[in-house]
């Protein structure tokens, strides 16, 4: 934990050289605003959409922040930079990024999810006796080293799949469309539209949230120390990104459209547009329960915990009420 940290204060180097210098809106005669460093999971793309929006629309500054996106991407680790205070907030890809922070106990707690169903999906060749994700047994799939520790659990427990079914996944779809019986993981906002293009056919998609998967994705992880000095401002974040999210996927998102290219001029409109349209689709943001944005509750957090630990990704004994906290949450 010690050399995690040490790296950490590296990066927190790196971030603070190229954060932007703190307005100094007090001698202008405004009210001074609190700054507010998020990291995102990965590089700008229509996923971070509502807090792209947030930034662009001003709901942010109206709530007196001065906010800060930090682009993600390949070795960037978010509860690093948070353990070491490089950033005030940061993103929660998954449910279990955040319990093994509890697990492992990191004073940094989930303050809101502002998707209800996690897009992970598992994808197949098109194939008339594969009609649901228990037809899938047997096959080969490829996966991440970290999806084999994460929503591969839950598979195993719910479907009966055996871990010599797992292939590596390096996130290069060329083994999946060379062999018509192979599956792999991906995004619904994302795989399925790249192998659609690429390869020219519709491959069959099942979103693990629709078959029952419990976890949350894109959740925003703040300090302790944060949570006790600043609340209202968490607060604020919240409520923002919220309003973002709401924005961006049912009004105008181009301003939040142009903010995204220009921090990750390899995305394309076009992926935008898709990736967005299966946001509202699959109801990723909006979930079925009919909870406001970012909503999180303990019932599906004891979901998540019961099939983790059943399966013995944690002890039975671990307190996983450690890993979030509805005070902020929209209720």
């Amino acid at each position: 934990m010690k050399a995690l940290r040490l790296l950490a204060v590296a990066l927190a180097a790196i971030v603070a050289a190229c954060s932007p210098a703190t307005k100094d809106e007090a001698a202008s005669g405004q009210p001074e605003r609190t700054t507010i460093r998020f990291a995102t999971d990965w590089r700008a793309q229509a996923e971070h959409g509502g807090f792209y929006q947030a930034l662009a629309s001003g709901e942010y500054a109206r709530r007196g922040l001065d906010v800060t996106i930090v682009q993600g991407g390949p070795g960037v680790n978010v509860p690093q930079l948070l353990a070491a205070g490089a950033v005030e907030l940061g993103m929660g890809s998954n449910s279990f990024i955040v319990m093994n922070l509890a697990q492992e106990g990191v004073p940094v707690k989930a303050v809101a999810a502002y998707m209800q169903k996690d897009p992970q999906v598992l994808i197949a060749h098109p194939d008339p006796a594969v009609k649901s994700i228990a037809d899938l047994k047997g096959r080969p799939i490829l996966l991440s080293d970290a999806s084999v520790t994460a929503f591969w659990v839950w598979l195993k427990a719910k479907y009966g799949f055996t871990d010599d079914q797992v292939r590596k996944y390096t996130f290069n779809s060329a083994p999946f469309l060379a062999d018509r019986r192979a599956v792999q993981q991906g995004y619904a906002t994302s795989e399925p539209y790249t192998i659609e293009k690429q390869a020219g056919f519709k491959p069959t998609v099942f979103l693990l949230a629709d078959e029952g998967y419990p976890g949350y994705a894109t959740m925003v992880l703040a300090s302790d120390s944060l949570i006790a000095k600043n609340p209202a401002a968490v607060q604020a974040f919240v409520e923002a990104t919220a309003k973002g999210w709401d924005d961006y996927l049912n009004g105008d998102p181009s301003a939040a459209d142009a903010l995204i290219r220009k921090d990750n001029p390899e995305m394309t409109q076009d992926v935008l547009d898709q990736a967005r349209a299966k946001l509202k689709s699959y109801r990723i943001v909006a979930g079925d329960e009919g909870l406001p944005t970012g909503a999180m509750t303990d019932a599906r957090w004891k979901a998540f915990f019961d099939v983790a630990s059943g399966q013995g990704v944690y002890p039975t004994t671990l307190d996983y009420r450690r890993a979030y906290i509805l005070q902020f949450a929209p209720k």
